[in-house]
């Protein structure tokens, strides 16, 4: 682009502060419009009419990520006709490198004029994350979806650690016991069918294998050494007073029905993502293990591939890159992952990794190799190399269109 306006917007949930900045970095203009249809096109008809006055040919717009409140004036800037005669590129900016980018400078007070300033001469700039992609709606809608799993994902994971705090206080033997799991089936049946600790640790042997058999559903390959586990496990913990103890099972009750709940949300968010996923031409389900959701989701925030001109563009734009810690001769043997990049895509590229290296015979060996190098943070750091593996197989295949042919064959 040569010599373009560069406008910067600062999102607000009521109204839009918008920043014009000449090619040479001087102010055009500064206004606020509201955050509605209404706003976007007056903000539109400012930035043609600056357009025309200067003569200019290219505009880049820039805003924030903030959550909801910018999606909508991204569909309506990139819909309006009139901002469409002219060379135009919009980027949706993380927040962190807007706030790094303020901290040169520093007198700088903190408001929205001054914010959306920042955002224009960011652009100005340069060295800035890609352009929004926003050429396709059926990757917009399928990330809708893919995000909203993610979300319900990371509730049911704090309700987990709610219950297993509520477990720890009933029954802290089988909150400690590894081999048996906080929240599984048979732990939230166990909890439900007995009031007390002591009810548990005073069962009947033979019926409690057979609840636990019931409950296990084939899960446990000895379930009376299951049951004599459990028992253990009750005879060892605290003792809670009775009142305490009614309110823990009421807190519990709660706990259980809302893992139920979310359980069923993930269920439809994932039928709905099949649903949508089928109208998107792909390669990725024929890697062994990565199933529909998790392409689903990688795709979704990938797009189209072609607008990565490397696999380590792909890697960086989902975070999977790590600091360089090194001083002349010396580097570290633990370096951290950057901080940004897209968390939704590195979620489906981890989990998918997880489930990848259980079902693939080069991605295990890759996982095990990873693991064994160091003594700590063995599993974390092996996930997210095998992650980045998964990376370039994940840029190859939709680059050139092709199925994956594992090592076997």
């Amino acid at each position: 682009m040569m010599n373009p306006l560069f406008v910067g917007i600062d999102v607000g949930s009521r109204n839009n502060v918008a920043y014009l900045m000449k090619p040479d970095g001087s102010k055009h203009s500064s206004f606020s419009v509201q955050n509605n249809l209404g706003g976007a096109k007056l903000l539109s008809e400012r930035i043609v009419s600056a357009l025309g006055s200067m003569q200019l040919s290219d505009v880049i717009i820039g805003l924030e990520a903030t959550s909801i409140y910018g999606d909508s004036l991204v569909y309506a800037l990139r819909e309006d006709g009139s901002l469409g005669r002219f060379q135009r590129k919009i980027h949706v900016l993380n927040p962190k490198q807007v706030r790094k980018f303020k901290d040169a400078y520093p007198d700088l007070p903190k408001n929205d004029w001054v914010d959306a300033f920042v955002i224009a001469d960011h652009l100005r700039f340069g060295r800035i994350a890609k352009e929004v992609y926003m050429d396709d709606y059926r990757y917009q809608a399928l990330r809708t979806l893919t995000r909203a799993r993610f979300d319900v994902i990371q509730n049911l994971t704090r309700e987990k650690q709610r219950f297993a705090n509520y477990l720890f206080l009933k029954c802290s033997g089988m909150a400690q016991d590894k081999d048996i799991q906080n929240t599984s089936a048979t732990t939230i049946a166990l909890m439900e069918r007995f009031e007390t600790v002591d009810d548990l640790a005073n069962a009947d042997l033979e019926e409690l294998t057979a609840f636990v058999t019931e409950t296990g559903r084939g899960r446990f390959a000895d379930p009376a050494a299951t049951a004599k586990a459990v028992q253990a496990a009750a005879r060892g913990s605290y003792r809670l007073p009775k009142t305490v103890n009614d309110t823990v099972n009421q807190a519990m009750s709660v706990s259980i029905a809302s893992m139920r709940a979310l359980k069923e949300q993930i269920k439809v968010l994932e039928k709905a993502i099949e649903q949508q996923f089928e109208i998107i031409p792909n390669t990725l389900t024929s890697i062994p293990g990565i199933g529909k959701v998790y392409s689903a989701g990688i795709i979704a925030e990938i797009g189209d591939i072609h607008r990565f001109n490397s696999q380590a563009s792909v890697a960086k734009f989902a975070g999977l890159v790590w600091h360089k810690n090194q001083s002349g001769e010396f580097e570290a043997e633990h370096s951290q992952m950057i901080k940004s990049g897209n968390r939704y895509l590195r979620y489906y590229l981890l989990e998918a990794a997880n489930s990848v290296r259980r079902c693939d015979s080069e991605f295990r060996r890759y996982y095990d190799l990873k693991y064994h190098e160091v003594n700590k943070y063995q599993h974390k750091r092996a996930l997210a190399l095998t992650a980045r593996k998964l990376v370039r197989l994940v840029f190859r295949l939709l680059k050139d269109n092709r199925l994956y042919i594992p090592p076997e064959s």
